[in-house]
């Protein structure tokens, strides 16, 4: 029999030792590569409309205001990962930290990604269709896909292995999945939202745009002289 008390105990202990395991270097990776998943796709297509923008603004605009949570909660786990390794966080400094490039690379790739989708939100949200924002957007754009490049192409084979392991049947199980499947869920759900909530705006500035694209062809026409009034 056991001893009075240690049975009460041994859940607590449990149970403590999963909370701690949710938040542990492997479950980060987990949740850091779904979401690269989820991303490396919804980003593949919105790379895709930048080559007929004249086609697929709408979709762009759509799709761009759609990655913000997902984005976010990127952003958030490899923060979390950041913050623990740098503060000597056993686990984390056992896994090691990325590799020296990357970390180099890391900050650009952040300001990168804000810029651009920062500016992208704003050029929405406002009736400029050029300028200092738009010169923002599409630099931000160039650089964010040169280290996005880097980026893909350093970790895309882990993400293919990891990424999806939470969801398959058969992987090894690491504590926290639930908590892991939710939150990729819920910021895709969010994106949605947003990308809905703010269509209204999304479709007053396409339309601004049409008519502003429409006013400067009447008036570029209207100084455009008649060949037949220069005929003798």
């Amino acid at each position: 029999m056991s001893e009075p008390g240690t049975a009460g105990r041994t859940p607590s202990r449990r149970n403590w030792r999963n909370t701690v395991r949710d938040w542990g270097p492997d479950g980060n990776e987990r949740l850091t590569t779904t979401v690269a998943l989820v991303l490396l796709a919804l980003l593949a297509l919105e790379t895709l409309t930048t080559l007929s923008l004249k086609s697929y603004l709408a979709v762009h605009i759509f799709l761009g205001l759609l990655l913000l949570p997902p984005v976010a909660l990127k952003l958030a786990s490899v923060g979390w990962r950041f913050v623990r390794y740098y503060t000597h966080s056993n686990p984390y400094r056992l896994k090691g930290p990325p590799e020296l490039l990357l970390r180099l690379l890391a900050p650009l790739l952040v300001v990168s990604t804000v810029t651009l989708l920062g500016s992208g939100v704003a050029l929405t949200a406002t009736t400029h269709r050029g300028g200092l924002l738009l010169t923002l957007h599409v630099a931000s754009f160039v650089v964010w896909g040169v280290l996005i490049a880097v980026h893909v192409l350093v970790y895309l084979t882990r993400t293919l292995r990891v990424g999806a392991a939470d969801w398959r049947r058969r992987a090894d199980r690491v504590a926290g999945t639930g908590g892991r499947r939710l939150a990729v869920v819920c910021a895709l759900l969010a994106g949605v939202v947003v990308a809905v909530a703010t269509y209204p705006v999304q479709r007053a500035w396409l339309s601004h745009r049409r008519q502003s694209r429409h006013d400067e062809r009447r008036f570029h026409a209207s100084k455009t002289p008649d060949p037949r009034s220069l005929s003798v």
